[in-house]
């Protein structure tokens, strides 16, 4: 009976213990408890931008990753037997398209208009260094982010026309964008496996 006296004072003793531990943390760090102050919460265009903010690490990390001399490399340099790449963009051209199509589908979204260099989605020809098509790149996405803060709940569906001159919603051109950004990027990671480079994003942490 002592003994069976002995272990309960012993355990609640320990439980003492812990729970005066647990409450120590608790008060000096906010990981245990609640946060110190509550997280913004997402709105409409913080939840797009976050998509665009995705797709925009991937392909500049790709493009980063890619040696200068291969920016104008394609499939077609090749040759692979019963393939028809004839004609396909190379690395460079992939960037700068993606660049001038998110200029082009994003400007209705405020009104602005896109720079003058999107070439009907080219881009500018005569732009062949790396770090002007990264440059190219990472401007417009940075003006991708500027008209996707401008979305509310009043102007989300409110019908605009497209740079093609379509009927459309700000919402299908928000996220349209990063959707053809992620088409590309998916095409470009095979180009830097043709040149035996691990795109960035497969490679281990």
């Amino acid at each position: 009976m002592k003994h069976i006296q002995t272990f309960l004072l012993l355990t609640a003793a320990v439980c003492l213990v812990a729970a005066s531990t647990y409450a120590q943390a608790t008060k000096s760090s906010p990981a245990v408890g609640a946060s110190a102050s509550p997280s913004t919460p997402p709105t409409i265009a913080s939840a797009i931008d976050r998509e665009i903010t995705i797709v925009e690490k991937e392909l500049i990390d790709t493009a980063e990753a890619m040696p200068e001399g291969k920016f104008d490399f394609s499939p077609e340099k090749l040759n692979v037997s019963g393939s028809d790449y004839k004609g396909v963009r190379t690395f460079g051209q992939q960037l700068k398209h993606v660049a001038a199509s998110n200029y082009l589908i994003w400007s209705p979204i405020t009104g602005e208009k896109p720079p003058d260099t999107v070439n009907d989605g080219k881009g500018p020809d005569n732009m062949t260094a790396k770090a002007d098509i990264i440059k190219y790149l990472k401007d417009s996405f940075a003006f991708g982010h500027k008209a996707v803060a401008t979305l509310n709940a009043s102007n989300l569906v409110q019908p605009i026309t497209s740079s093609s001159g379509r009927p459309t919603t700000r919402l299908f051109l928000a996220t349209f964008a990063p959707a053809h950004a992620f088409d590309h990027y998916g095409q470009i990671v095979e180009y830097l496996r043709m040149n035996g480079i691990i795109p960035p994003a497969s490679r281990g942490q």
